[in-house]
């Protein structure tokens, strides 16, 4: 009993810690503004001054590597991006009119949207913005800002004008970056810049033709390229030094050199040579090779996280955008996530899922909490507060992944959140205010950790499938995290949890469910316009989850919409049962991902993650809008500074700028490296 009770409150003092740190400079301010359905955050990077000056060299230039490549992320996302951008940061630089009217702040406000998504399409809901400003006013900022204009060869103003007026103001051109609809076909309707003259039918074709389903060790077809089809033919664009985005990677691969140069140790320089030379190449197989030595490299006090990663912006799953995390451990807090992830086959042994679906041996999962120092790409200025990679099922199996939770990037969204009164507007009870606020913090951390940790390095896939974006197609993002997700919420709430003192009660675990419940049957919802339906993966994957325990709860009550005073509750009537829920709907997501169920996983999605109740959109809309809460939120990135003696880096500087138009207008200054013209 004593060792329970020391090891919990060290573990509660571990998870607190980096608050504390953090916490020593009571004048930093967290959020610096809020436009549209955004708020724009600071973060602190505590733990930095410690590091020795060679460490602080390296972090430098692996920060300088990410920035570099932030350009082919709005590429990616859609062809025009960098034309767009460019044009209005020449507004924005040289403007002579009057910029206090109201037009000139709605084209700031569009601006802003365009920086903070990486493009002109929603970072999250993929739809177009409209800019709320006239064609006829942009014509008058484009003629009274003398400046440089991305213009083609022999282009005139006025040429550039009339090409950009239809992208920006045509509801109908580009609509949408990504379009999941069945109905459709999701290449042609989709804005992304993957493919091009292809459609849906031609490019599953040619995955069929190419894709060995019996591989035991396949590469990540597609991951970095551009797939298009001129006369006739069908080929790939590698992304790589020579290819396609060549001026910016080979920036990445100048700072990546430089990296490499002062590494901690051998692990980690041969890790960063490898995706080096993955670099130069553009060869999958050296990208395997280096995310084996990037697992294997758990004793480094710095990590990053660059490369063409996520999928989630191809329809189809393929392709990945650029993204780069650079971070340092959070040793204390690391604590935390280590003692989960030292349970792992435990958990995998006394999971719901089927016997056959389970891991035999679960291999190598390394977990901690990270300090992020800078960001880049598909993770900034919007990011992710946990990550489990590398995505390769099979190197997962074999060699193992790691999981992190970034420790300061959530404690500065926590931090922005204080006294939003979101809480209070929605929980339905004092008691569920209480725990929120007692336990909440905690909830959600291990939440997190366990859909990283033991969420996606759980269960595996019937031979002879293949990888689940070729099975399940356009809803494999949606399932998996469905099913990382459901791994979280079954286990928040077992004992085991207290045993190895990450948590001290059940409290906890009814935490997470309250907050999952509200956010997947409700508060989610204020992310969208009205009349939409949902198309973002994680939403889908929420709402999914919180439809149907509640649809399959409803004999037994256990969970239940309550209205008190016209307004909509969502309440749990025992925590249990839907415990028991959740693991059934476990069970199946992992039934449907290791026997690439395509039928199922679209019936399970359209039927629970799609389709959204109008007329409770429109009550979560207007009692949100009462409380003045955007709901999204994202990140000015710290600025590091190196203190030079001639032509060596002898100590770094961090900085904590606070206008996020300032950064994105240095950003254009100095890491523009692509041309406007592929």
């Amino acid at each position: 009993m004593k060792r329970f009770t020391l090891g919990l409150a060290i573990l509660l003092m571990f998870a607190m810690v980096g608050c504390a740190k953090m916490a020593d400079n009571k004048d930093f301010v967290f959020q610096t503004e809020q436009f549209a359905d955004l708020k724009i955050i600071r973060y602190q990077v505590p733990g930095f001054e410690q590091l020795t000056p060679k460490q602080k060299e390296m972090v430098y230039y692996l920060y300088e590597a990410g920035l570099s490549g932030r350009e082919i992320i709005w590429d990616q996302n859609y062809k025009n991006n960098l034309l767009v951008r460019r044009t209005l940061e020449a507004i924005v630089a040289n403007y002579k009119g009057d910029r206090n009217t109201e037009d000139f702040k709605k084209f700031m406000v569009y601006t802003k949207r365009l920086w903070f998504s990486n493009g002109i399409h929603h970072h999250y809901g993929s739809k177009k913005f409209e800019p709320g400003f006239s064609a006829d006013y942009f014509v008058e900022l484009v003629k009274n800002s003398p400046g440089t204009y991305p213009l083609a060869k022999d282009e005139t103003v006025d040429q550039l004008i009339a090409k950009l007026t239809p992208i920006l103001f045509d509801p109908n051109v580009d609509a949408k970056r990504v379009n999941l609809d069945p109905k459709d076909d999701i290449i042609k309707t989709s804005a992304m810049n993957f493919y091009e003259g292809l459609t849906q039918k031609e490019v599953e074709d040619y995955y069929a033709k190419v894709i060995d389903t019996k591989d035991p060790r396949p590469i990540s077809y597609g991951l970095n390229s551009k797939l298009i089809k001129e006369n006739g033919a069908i080929q790939e664009r590698v992304w790589k030094v020579g290819g396609m985005y060549s001026p910016a990677i080979e920036k990445i691969v100048f700072w990546l050199e430089k990296a490499s140069s002062v590494a901690e140790n051998e692990k980690q320089k041969a890790a960063l040579d490898k995706l080096i030379e993955y670099y130069k190449t553009g060869d999958l197989k050296k990208f395997d090779e280096y995310n084996i030595l990037w697992v294997k490299d758990t004793e480094s006090m710095i990590d990053v996280n660059n490369g063409f990663i996520e999928v989630y912006g191809d329809p189809l799953g393929y392709r990945g955008a650029f993204e780069s995390i650079v971070s340092i451990r959070d040793m204390e807090a690391s604590k935390r996530i280590d003692a989960i992830s030292r349970e792992a086959q435990w958990f995998e042994d006394n999971s719901p899922l089927a016997p056959e679906h389970k891991k035999k041996n679960v291999t190598g999962i390394s977990a901690k909490v990270i300090t992020v120092v800078g960001e880049s790409g598909d993770a900034s200025p919007s990011t992710p507060i946990g990550i489990n990679l590398p995505n390769a099922n099979w190197i997962r199996k074999e060699h193992g992944s790691k999981s992190v939770n970034l420790g300061n990037i959530v404690y500065a969204y926590n931090k922005a959140a204080e006294g939003s009164g979101s809480l209070a507007e929605f929980a339905y009870s004092q008691e569920e205010i209480d725990r929120a606020k007692k336990y909440g913090a905690l909830a959600d951390n291990l939440h997190t950790d366990m859909h990283e940790v033991i969420g996606h390095a759980s269960g595996q896939i019937n031979p002879g499938v293949g990888t689940p974006k070729q099975s399940l197609k356009n809803y494999a993002s949606t399932i998996e995290e469905a099913r990382a997700d459901l791994v979280g919420l079954y286990y928040v709430m077992d004992q085991k949890l207290i045993d190895i003192g990450v948590m001290p009660n059940l409290e906890v675990g009814k935490a997470a469910y309250d907050r999952n419940m509200r956010n997947g049957l409700m508060t989610q919802l204020t992310r969208l316009q009205l009349g939409d339906d949902i198309e973002e993966a994680h939403m889908r994957n929420r709402q999914l989850i919180a439809k149907w325990v509640y649809e399959k709860g409803l004999p037994d009550n256990v969970i239940e919409k309550k209205v008190r005073d016209g307004k909509t509750y969502v309440v749990i009537n025992d925590y249990d049962k839907l415990r028991s829920l959740f693991g059934q709907l476990l069970k199946e997501t992992q039934r449907i991902t290791s026997e690439g169920d395509f039928k199922a996983a679209q019936k399970l999605v359209e039927d629970y993650g799609v389709k959204v109740d109008r007329d409770l959109h429109k009550e979560v809309r207007e009692r949100f809008d009462k409380l003045n809460i955007a709901p999204y939120g994202g990140f000015i990135n710290p600025r590091l500074i190196p203190v030079m003696q001639g032509d060596k880096v002898v100590d770094v500087k961090i900085e904590y700028p606070a206008d996020f138009t300032e950064q994105m207008m240095y950003y254009a200054k100095e890491y523009s490296f692509l041309p406007t013209f592929n």
